[in-house]
């Protein structure tokens, strides 16, 4: 029933809001025409504003023919602006209630600009680049009442799962940047760190699907680049953004910007509250060689808060000489406690083995990345560029668990604690030149990145006769880990007036050095990768199509190369495989993107990998709470082939006064095979997400707005996730001269929560796993902006972007 009620509302008011467009009763058309050879200036921007404000009313463009044509309300005197690149500005007023032909209006080429008008351009959301697409969040309408993570659904390529976890083109492997440097606000969820940030703090999101040479290699789908704001002129700015949300709770998010002569500063910093929440687990096991079962059920009640920033300051010393600085920083704590009864049963269904695990979880993690770069120009040719950076990044987890283990039956295992002090220290050295020549670009630098890993991790048993915790040497890890990575790169960029290219090559050598004491063991690697990458972009009038390819790699990560086994269920094993190769990528694209009135951008794309890294697992015999048992191990390994052919879609309409609705699809088909444990697993399936946003202006500042999307789930060489659909309503209110917005959010509103699954199918078993994540949400939402912001903070061209490394799993869960 109250989902009838709110799909009728929602209706009604569409209904309402596209009936405001038809009360225009008046017309008026023309055709826009150069003033000496005639001919029809196609796409040139027409503005009608009001005749006293000077503000804007309605913004379009001239059709190929150059001609326009548009209804409008007689309620006003306005003026009618024409604007085109190359050409005079041009005014012509409009009588209340005039409706005529205007005929030819001609327009002359550059010369002195008119004053008395200013012209607003219409900013289209998304751009085809050569080697990705660009989303404009400053042009979305709904960048005031919307945090960072709600902004990335909308963006083409790019989605988020039941878990919040971003995916691109249906892939987790990528790398995440914030103004084209890692970050270590990104460093252990950055689904974290985007539902606590408002998008009013992003100037735009870059997706990145055919990096140049210039990034480094790792990332097998691509990159996101998450470009901030930074707009000033001299004096300061100041924002201020803040939520009430009855799931994730409160928080506030403050930013800023300074600028005085040669110095200038912008920054952000926030803090942001989870409210605790308690949700169900479980996991059913059925086991082919004998028939056996096992049953576990509990709750999972988890909390968090956590405090982010980022600074960054420049100083010129003259127009040659910059000095740019950056420093992030970002820490929380994330608590869980899980309550759950094991149960074991036999082929004919009696009870073998059962208890009861409580466990209690406290993780502080951090992370900081420190910064400074010099850019140098040349008095010859100021687009000659050599840039030289420095950084220093941290990244300290520190966990506490403690298992308390309950009514036991055939169950003997010691209530036990266990300590993990792990982090990663990483020291960067990277030069890059640029020397633009007649209508090519060339680029060359080197990079060095020295990177230390680490883990301490400890195990206690608990001694009934001592009645204390004694270490467990067998279940305790003490490892480092050095990867160090040197690289260099050239790429060439060259513009024509229909052609844009560009081509490159990287190559870079690793090598892996690896002690893990618990296990006796060590990793000894050294490879190289040679890394091409091509994109080819031919451009039309309003539209282009372009072509690239390039090869990625996926090194594998600390938590997937680390021989120590965890036992903290101990009906489940996990575990590292320190003899991982990296996994190469072959990837190509071909897109075709439309920009006349609305825009519309389609591409199909296909990639493959010969070793692919798959997470898998088999059964093995394990000792643990006094019996031998048979359970499931999970680990990695370099598996077969992983084929991927791809489609993606994105429609946007923003031609229609006030309304504006887009729709953001992405399908693709997935082959998977590879022999494991001597058994040969093959596995394909279709996986696909779909967005669609929807947003309505009324007047006197008020703005409602729809979003709704599916999510189908991922295929996995031995099993597969389930499907995903969440919607979302946002009524918002301007006021002060749209300096403060108030906005009121539904998220989900037919449920309290979801149930996410995930099966996994071997000759040996099959398992089910599942848990809810909080569904229906409500949100008060915040944005205050004081003063003017016009130029851009000096910033250096080329600084370090450490794209290499496989994301891990982050210890501290979704927050």
């Amino acid at each position: 029933m109250k989902t009838r009620f709110l799909t009728v509302l929602f209706t009604c008011l569409f209904c309402y809001a596209w009936a405001q467009k038809n009360n225009a009763q008046n017309n008026l058309k023309g055709i826009v025409v150069d003033s000496i050879a005639g001919k029809p200036l196609a796409y040139a921007t027409v503005v009608l504003l009001n005749s006293k404000t000077k503000k804007p009313v309605k913004n379009f463009l001239t059709k190929d023919d150059g001609s326009f044509e548009f209804y409008y309300t007689d309620s006003l005197d306005y003026l009618l602006a024409f604007a085109f690149t190359g050409y005079d500005n041009k005014t012509i007023p409009i009588v209340r209630g005039q409706s005529a032909d205007i005929g030819r209006v001609t327009m002359k080429l550059a010369g002195k600009q008119m004053n008395e008008v200013t012209v607003v351009a219409i900013k289209p959301l998304i751009k085809r680049e050569l080697d990705g697409i660009t989303y404009d969040v400053s042009a979305d309408p709904e960048t005031p009442v919307l945090d960072a993570l709600d902004m990335v659904r909308k963006v083409p390529l790019l989605s988020v799962d039941a878990s919040d976890n971003i995916k691109l083109k249906g892939k987790s492997n990528y790398k995440i940047l914030i103004n084209g440097k890692e970050s270590a606000l990104m460093a252990k969820n950055p689904s974290d760190v985007l539902r606590s940030m408002p998008a009013t703090n992003i100037e735009r999101i870059e997706v990145i699907t055919t990096p140049p040479a210039k990034y480094d290699a790792e990332g097998l789908a691509g990159i996101i680049n998450i470009i901030t704001k930074k707009k000033m002129d001299e004096g300061y700015n100041i924002g201020l953004n803040g939520r009430l949300n009855t799931v994730w709770g409160p928080g506030i998010n403050l930013n800023g910007t300074f600028k005085q002569g040669k110095f200038g500063f912008s920054g952000f910093a926030g803090y942001n509250v989870r409210h605790q929440q308690t949700t169900d687990i479980g996991l059913e096991q059925n086991f082919f060689y004998d028939n056996s079962s096992l049953s576990q059920q509990g709750t999972n009640t988890v909390s968090a808060h956590n405090t982010y920033g980022n600074a960054e300051l420049s100083y010129e010393f003259d127009s040659l000489n910059l000095l740019t600085g950056s420093l992030e920083f970002y820490a929380g704590n994330f608590g869980q406690n899980n309550d759950q009864i094991s149960n074991s049963y036999s082929s004919n269904e009696a009870l073998t083995q059962s208890y009861r695990l409580l466990t209690g979880t406290g993780n502080d993690f951090g992370g900081l990345d420190a910064s400074m770069n010099y850019q140098m120009g040349f008095r010859k040719d100021k687009n000659r560029l050599l840039t030289v950076s420095y950084k220093y990044s941290y990244s300290p987890n520190t966990q506490h668990i403690n298992n308390t283990i309950t009514d036991t039956f055939n169950f003997n295992l010691p209530n036990y604690k266990q300590y993990n002090n792990a982090g990663n220290r990483e020291h960067t050295i990277q030069v890059d030149y640029v020397h633009p020549f007649n209508k090519v670009n060339l680029e060359a630098g080197a990079k060095t990145i020295l990177r230390n890993n680490f883990s301490n991790f400890e195990t206690s048993d608990y001694n009934e006769i001592t009645k204390d915790y004694e270490v467990n040497p067998s279940q305790t890890n003490d490892f480092n880990y050095d990867q160090d990575i040197y690289s260099i790169y050239n790429s060439y960029s060259a513009k024509w007036d229909q052609w844009n290219a560009k081509a490159g090559l990287r190559l870079e050598h690793t090598t892996v050095r690896a002690d893990f004491i618990s296990t006796s063991s060590n990793v000894n690697q050294d490879y190289n990768n040679f890394i091409p990458s091509l994109s080819i972009q031919r451009n039309f009038k309003s539209s282009n199509i372009s072509l690239g390819y390039t090869d990625r790699i996926s090194r594998p990560g600390i938590y997937q190369l680390n021989p120590f086994v965890d036992l903290s269920n101990p009906n489940f094993v996990n575990t590292g495989n320190p003899n991982l190769q990296p996994e190469v990528n072959h990837s190509f694209e071909l897109n075709y993107s439309n920009y006349a009135k609305n825009s519309l951008t389609v591409g199909i794309s296909y990639s493959f990998s010969n070793n692919s890294i798959q997470t898998v697992t088999h059964l093995q015999s394990v000792s643990a709470g006094g019996l031998t048992d048979t359970i499931p191990v999970t680990t990695y390994e370099n598996l077969g082939t992983n084929k991927n052919l791809g489609l993606n879609l994105n429609f946007n309409i923003t031609s229609i006064k006030n309304l504006s609705i887009s729709l953001n699809t992405q399908l693709s088909h997935l082959w998977l095979k590879g022999s494991y444990n001597g058994q040969f697993y093959k596995n394909d399936g279709n996986t696909g997400n779909a967005f669609l946003n929807a947003g309505y202006k009324f007047g006197k500042g008020f703005r409602i707005g729809f979003d709704a999307g599916y999510f189908s789930g991922d295929v996995n060489l031995q099993g597969k996730s389930n499907a995903y659909i969440y919607n979302s309503y946002v009524f918002s209110k301007t006021f002060l001269n749209k300096r403060l917005t108030l906005s009121a959010v539904m998220n989900n509103p037919y449920g309290q929560f979801y149930t996410f699954r995930t099966t996994t199918m071997t000759p040996d078993f099959y398992q089910l796993s599942y848990n809810q994540i909080p569904y229906r949400s409500f949100a008060l939402r915040f944005n205050v902006k004081i003063g003017k912001l016009n130029s851009d903070i000096k910033r250096n061209q080329r600084g370090i972007s450490n794209d290499d490394k496989k994301a891990g799993k982050s210890s501290a869960g979704s927050p």
